[in-house]
């Protein structure tokens, strides 16, 4: 877990945009955080299960990981529910269709945009995809680039420490580079 004090030594040096990918993690310390320094925007980039949907939504100001019909109908209904904020959301691509990853497929992408949008009211603002790991990532980030603009969408995250550089190069709007930035992160669960 990377500590509050090494957070808002980031925020001090002019970091804007965070991520976090344990909500447990967060509400131990983003409240206070997000007291201090109300203009910094919180972003849950981790796999979001559905019993912690009402807390995501009350912790984060974008969710990057929609990656279901099932997610996309319980985030509608908890916004409902508690009259909650509609934060800006990433659907998820599993752009390298591996069988371990969660995610919408490349050739859903413009149905899933259609509904999530349509039929939920979801505020969809971009993509998110992680590239197979024992893959060149350049053609999965133009790829995801490409489906982006295909869906009329602003935002692209992609590229983390290791391959931010090319990810950037590629149209990326959020890269998610913890690890350069913080090190290595310490589990703490």
């Amino acid at each position: 877990m990377i500590s509050a004090e090494k957070i808002c030594d980031a925020i001090d040096v002019g970091c804007k945009i965070f991520g976090e990918n344990y909500i447990k993690e967060a509400k131990e310390k983003w409240p206070e955080i997000k007291r201090k320094f109300p203009e910094i925007k919180l972003h849950f980039i981790g796999h979001l299960q559905s019993n912690k949907v009402a807390e995501a939504l009350e912790l984060f100001d974008c969710i990057q990981t929609l990656d279901s019909k099932k997610l996309a109908l319980i985030l509608r209904k908890e916004i409902e529910k508690a009259g909650a904020k509609n934060p800006e959301i990433f659907i998820q691509i599993n752009i390298g269709e591996e069988d371990q990853k969660s995610g919408i497929f490349p050739s859903e992408v413009s149905d899933f945009v259609k509904f999530s949008r349509d039929e939920c009211g979801l505020n969809v603002t971009g993509l998110m995809c992680i590239p197979p790991a024992a893959d060149l990532a350049s053609p999965y980030f133009a790829l995801l680039t490409k489906l982006a603009k295909k869906n009329n969408l602003e935002n692209i995250s992609m590229g983390m420490s290791s391959d931010f550089e090319e990810a950037i190069a590629l149209g990326a709007t959020h890269i998610r580079i913890g690890t350069a930035i913080f090190g290595e992160r310490k589990i703490s669960h």
